[in-house]
């Protein structure tokens, strides 16, 4: 059998063998997601996202194992921070994710962010694609936590939970951070410590101010992972948000942004790789970087240069 037939039967190295294939763009990888596109489109994916130590991986722990007594057969991807020296996950071994119910079949993949600065791995959403095909229900994705860079998560979810703790700041934080706009859900995690119960009024205050644009609004859910207090809360808000976006239209409008974005990145990603390849070699760069520093030419002068060179294949 080959490795997609292998795949197509169910088989979770194959799945694994695929990923990594994916994820090092390897020869032939967007022949195999053009394959695996078709056969997507029907996993639920639920974003988790917020700063450091804010307790996301307890959270997907405890969330997980929810969704997973629903029968829901669940994946989860925990983008961790790259090795300056493989490029792979720091935290790959899964340090973070051992209370996870392997035994009820939740597959884990640990990713690099591999310097991508919006909270996700560049090759996140194509790991979707993949593990959609494969026919798990649920995907559940966990950020990098870089701080206040976690925005790419709304192009990859449908569902996205921000997570905060009452040492991280108050709601104002969040509002500079951009998290206010991308929330559909926060949880105010570890509420057991000093300061929670102000958190979740200034994070309702900071809701009441921003104008209503749609019928939901995002519901503040204070909870513990670490002693499984209101998780069952949070996962039914999960779910109450799952049925507004389906019923409403909102989750047909929401992928149709997405796949209209997916296109662009591939378009422009495509166009990248041909100017570094046809125009941008070391030894043109070389003698324009001399040119600059000599005072014969500007770097906007050349840029446009480069690029007439490019479009015009001269």
């Amino acid at each position: 059998m080959s490795l997609y037939d292998e795949f197509l039967a169910g088989s979770v190295v194959a799945l694994s063998k695929i990923i990594s294939h994916i994820e090092n763009r390897s020869d032939g990888y967007q022949e195999v997601l053009s394959r695996l596109y078709r056969r997507s489109g029907a996993t639920y994916r639920v974003g988790i996202t917020g700063p450091p130590g804010a307790g996301k991986s307890s959270l997907v722990n405890r969330l997980a194992g929810l969704f997973a007594d629903d029968n829901h057969r669940v994946a989860i991807i925990c983008v961790d921070p790259s090795s300056p020296f493989t490029g792979g996950a720091l935290l790959g071994d899964r340090l973070r994710m051992q209370d996870v119910p392997m035994d009820k079949g939740v597959f884990i993949r640990s990713m690099g962010s591999r310097g991508s600065t919006g909270g996700l791995a560049a090759a996140t959403s194509n790991v979707i694609v993949a593990l959609d095909a494969f026919g798990f229900d649920t995907i559940i994705v966990e950020t990098v936590g870089v701080g206040q860079m976690e925005i790419d998560i709304i192009d990859a979810c449908d569902t996205v939970v921000v997570t905060l703790v009452p040492e991280s700041g108050d709601a104002i934080q969040a509002l500079k951070a951009g998290l206010m706009e991308i929330a559909d859900i926060f949880a105010v995690n570890k509420a057991d410590r000093a300061g929670a119960e102000q958190m979740v009024y200034d994070l309702q205050s900071a809701l009441e101010m921003k104008p209503i644009q749609a019928d939901w609004q995002p519901p503040i859910v204070a909870t513990e992972a670490i002693n499984n207090q209101k998780i069952d809360e949070l996962y039914r808000q999960i779910r109450n948000h799952q049925r507004y976006l389906e019923s409403s239209g909102h989750l047909t409008r929401k992928r149709s942004e997405q796949l209209k974005k997916k296109v662009e990145q591939v378009i422009l990603k495509s166009v990248q790789n041909d100017i570094e390849r046809t125009v941008l070699t070391e030894a043109v760069l070389g003698d324009i970087v001399a040119r600059i520093m000599e005072g014969r030419e500007d770097p906007y002068s050349a840029g446009k240069a480069l690029y007439q060179r490019f479009k015009f294949g001269s």
